[in-house]
């Protein structure tokens, strides 16, 4: 009589512990979910823009405004080199000397050639006065005269080719003695005291101090889109700099630059501080909006900022369907100003995460602001 009684005991003590269970499980999913949309990280998201053209961005160095490599035009051993790499030096600073004793035996011979000349060109003016007065007196033939004029010009043309050959020794004289044609900083040297100089061949390298420029590469799909004048961002990251330059130049050619159209980018004096020949820098080139919507087709551009790089992979987080951050592998075209193409991996209308308030990584809960 007493086993049923049992029985209902024993299935509500049951169904008591499965409702304190279910409560208590309940209440731990709870306070998860609660847990987790106060530690979401609150980010910002965007869609792809369609605009096809903000901007060129090229590559480019910084460089001297005038470069100069110090050469010479005789051979012979180097007797001394008067600076070192990063001296400064003044314009007509002595840099270098060259042996120079085959020149100076040269200068010696067209000095006694002068002197000879010289003594020949007196003797003949004599015989040209005396027979000048001959003649006057009837006493000379014209054909006498006639032969003393002819070797007193001959003995004047002898005078002075022995001159004009001493000049061309004091030429070659001056090439043994090489000076800064200009003031700046010596920035490579190619030869050491004891090597032997050749013709053409590059001694010493120096380039204008206080004035810069920039030199870049645009690809010929591109130079039509830019003009003399234009201002335009160079960012420098070696010193964390940006500054506006002005397009100095643009070369008409590319037959010597494989395709590539070099421009140059003149800095403003008061930015060079901090700058040093050899920097890279990256040059943005705005461009007009009339020329903006030329060719303009459906690519997907997205911030420079937003993109994740991963060794050799690159991605942009997006939203999963939990709220939580999920980095999708893209492939990268071309950059334009401060976006970039996305050729794959990122649809026109999807969204992306452009920023956020802590460190994203995959599986992290997120809130959009």
């Amino acid at each position: 009589m007493n086993l049923p009684i049992h029985k209902n005991r024993a299935l509500q003590l049951f169904t008591g512990i499965g409702l304190l269970i279910l409560s208590s499980c309940s209440s731990s999913e709870k306070k998860e979910t609660k847990a987790m949309t106060d530690t979401a990280i609150m980010v910002t998201v965007s869609q792809p823009s369609a605009d096809a053209k903000q901007g060129l961005t090229v590559s480019g160095q910084v460089e001297a405004s005038q470069t100069a490599n110090i050469s010479t035009r005789v051979m012979g051993y180097i007797t001394k080199i008067n600076v070192k790499v990063g001296d400064r030096v003044s314009k007509g600073q002595s840099l270098a000397t060259i042996s120079n004793d085959d020149i100076l035996a040269k200068r010696a011979q067209a000095d006694a050639m002068i002197t000879e000349a010289d003594a020949g060109l007196k003797n003949a003016q004599k015989d040209y006065d005396r027979f000048t007065a001959l003649y006057k007196q009837q006493s000379a033939s014209a054909k006498e005269l006639d032969n003393i004029t002819l070797q007193y010009s001959s003995a004047k043309a002898r005078l002075e080719a022995s001159k004009q050959q001493r000049n061309e020794v004091n030429a070659m004289f001056s090439y043994t003695n090489l000076t800064a044609p200009f003031s700046g900083t010596v920035t490579q040297k190619m030869m050491d005291v004891g090597s032997m100089a050749n013709p053409g061949m590059p001694l010493l390298t120096i380039e204008q101090s206080g004035s810069y420029q920039v030199s870049a590469a645009v690809p010929e799909s591109e130079i039509s889109l830019i003009h003399d004048g234009a201002n335009v961002n160079v960012s420098i990251s070696a010193i964390n700099k940006s500054i506006k330059g002005t397009i100095a130049q643009i070369a008409q050619s590319s037959q010597s630059s494989g395709g590539q159209y070099m421009i140059k980018i003149h800095i403003p004096d008061n930015e060079k501080q901090g700058l040093f020949a050899g920097m890279y820098a990256n040059v943005a080139i705005p461009v007009a909006p009339a020329i903006k919507t030329t060719n303009a087709g459906d690519r997907v551009m997205v911030p420079v900022s937003a993109v994740e790089y991963k060794d050799q992979l690159t991605g942009l987080y997006t939203i999963g369907s939990n709220h939580t951050a999920l980095l999708r592998w893209v492939r990268l075209g071309r950059t334009q100003g401060n976006q970039v193409e996305v050729l794959s991996g990122l649809a026109a209308n999807e969204h992306f995460i452009v920023s956020a308030e802590g460190r994203l990584y995959n599986g992290v809960a997120v809130k959009i602001k």
